[in-house]
């Protein structure tokens, strides 16, 4: 499983500024993890379904990733830990590899590991 892994970060209220700031926060958590790359999206490359050019660039990450499922497995757990330490704050983080999609945010642990469990293993190869 190699591929391109689309984050898009969204918190209620959040500003452009706001949202750069959690980007940034998120990305410096996944740098820690084996991945190739880990950047920015580019405003002239918005994902599909994004609703503009500049809201596409904020909060948005593409991730590069190696060969393996425990890889997606372990930026998804990064994620998913990065989210509960949010406070009262209700941030989501959309993933996307190739048109199939994840939605994590505030939901129960049971449920998000089930949900995590059914997208990692889509994504696997043997």
């Amino acid at each position: 499983m190699a591929g391109e892994l689309l984050l898009q970060l969204s918190e209620d209220g959040a500003d452009a500024e706001r949202l750069d700031e959690l980007t940034g926060y998120l990305r410096q958590d996944l740098l820690q993890l084996d991945l190739e790359d880990v950047s920015a999206w580019q405003a002239g490359a918005p994902p599909p379904g994004a609703r503009g050019v500049e809201l596409a660039a904020l909060g948005g990450l593409s991730l590069t990733l190696g060969g393996s499922a425990e890889i997606l497995k372990a930026v998804v757990g990064a994620i998913s830990h990065w989210l509960r330490r949010s406070g009262t704050s209700h941030r989501t983080v959309r993933l996307e590899i190739g048109g199939d999609q994840l939605e994590l945010s505030e939901v129960s642990d049971a449920e998000q590991e089930r949900l995590i469990s059914l997208f990692v293993s889509r994504h696997s190869t043997g």
